[in-house]
């Protein structure tokens, strides 16, 4: 369900007056000690990069002292060793062992998936405002693209998907959408919406860069193609992501560089790249296995509220306002007033100004008539770290 935080003092659906700081999450019992993290520093941007618990960067220590032990060995199985990774993330997320490849982000997953699709003059690209970068630029290479502006107010996923909807035209080829939107944190590929475009011939390639790990079943909405990271809401290493493919896509699907696994076509022919790294990868299970075991609903609960706490205290500030979010979701965006953070520039420098002076790390995103803040709760959070960036916060808006 999304619900809309409102500024003006309307009662919200909870009953408290929005913007209102409800009930204050406690704290994750054990959940700072999994980390370790920089203690002078207030992490509250755990959607761009991730962190990875002490756990799973001891697995993966060990396995790259066991490839530095026995090269041989390690590289000769390491394929093997993929498949059984795989099987066991693939058993966490619901999905076919052998529709999903492991790869290293989700603009890999994009251009992977975009060269599969066979593309005729005149076919378009749909893409949104609040698509990623390097996504969109994917898009972009490949065929024309039409945009969608999707008006940060829009109040919940039906309007979402009408808009989508009410863009596509009988050029429309492929939609490229978000799952959770990265500055904005917004629903956008429902599993209605990508069913709409199933209807209508559409070919779906969903960025799911926030979703495995922080919704409990990212896959459900059958997507043709569908990547994630695994090393943000999912505690796996740093360049740890997967993409899934549909059957009937998965002969395209090749890979950038070929390998001696080419001949076992997807995913193997993805996942295997001569000497490269690979200890990501096999301890990126781990990840999603800490996050059962720390019982994963309250793992997401814990999250989700905690980022709501923050983003009320922050509603309360003069000039902020609110965008509408989604109960599910460990992250909030809110817009500041207009003139500030409205070039990437501009915003770059509040953000690191924040991170320096005061040992805060948010996001802080452009956009035209004022920019956008993003915070996020994760379990080594507390919310007196949210109390004091909203303490903090309106001597930056003045000087920007």
């Amino acid at each position: 369900m999304i619900v809309p935080i409102r500024p003006d003092g309307a009662e919200s659906p909870g009953g408290l007056p929005a913007g209102t700081p409800g009930e204050c999450p406690a704290e994750f019992p054990g959940g700072q000690a999994l980390f370790r993290l920089a203690p002078g520093v207030s992490h509250l941007n755990h959607g761009s990069f991730g962190a990875v618990p002490v756990p799973v960067q001891e697995a993966q220590a060990a396995l790259r002292a066991e490839a530095h032990a026995d090269p041989d060995a390690f590289f000769i199985a390491v394929a093997d060793r993929l498949a059984e990774a795989r099987a066991r993330i693939t058993a966490h997320l619901g999905a076919d062992p052998d529709g999903l490849a492991l790869i290293s982000n989700a603009t890999e997953g994009a251009n992977l998936a975009l060269d599969a699709i066979p593309f005729a003059d005149g076919d378009e690209i749909l893409v949104t405002d609040h698509g990623y970068g390097t996504v969109v630029a994917a898009a972009a290479r490949r065929a024309p693209v039409t945009t969608v502006a999707l008006d940060a107010g829009l109040p919940d996923e039906d309007a979402v998907r009408e808009t989508v909807l009410a863009a596509l035209t009988s050029r429309t080829k492929v939609a490229v959408l978000d799952h959770v939107s990265s500055p904005t944190a917004r629903f956008i590929a429902s599993p209605r919406l990508l069913a709409d475009l199933r209807e209508r011939g559409v070919t779906s390639v969903v960025d799911g860069a926030h979703a495995p790990g922080m919704l409990a079943d990212p896959l459900a909405g059958g997507a043709d193609f569908y990547f994630g990271n695994l090393h943000k809401w999912g505690y796996a290493p740093s360049g740890s992501a997967f993409l899934a493919v549909a059957p009937q896509h998965r002969r395209r699907i090749r890979a950038h560089v070929p390998s001696w696994e080419d001949e076992h076509g997807f995913p193997r022919s993805i996942e295997y790249r001569a000497t490269v790294d690979y200890t990501g990868w096999l301890a990126a299970p781990e990840g999603l296995d800490l996050i059962e075991r720390l019982d994963a609903g309250k793992v997401r609960a814990h999250n989700s509220a905690l980022a709501a706490h923050g983003a009320a205290l922050l509603a309360e500030l003069p000039g902020i306002t609110p965008l509408p979010h989604a109960d599910a979701l460990a992250m909030r965006a809110l817009r500041l007033p207009p003139g500030v953070a409205e070039t990437r520039d501009d915003a770059t420098e509040l953000r690191e100004r924040i991170a320096a002076e005061q040992g805060i790390r948010v996001l802080v995103w452009p956009w035209p008539g004022g920019g956008g803040i993003r915070v996020c709760g994760q379990i080594y959070n507390r919310p007196a770290e949210y109390e004091r960036l909203a303490a903090v916060l309106p001597s930056y808006l003045r000087r920007a």
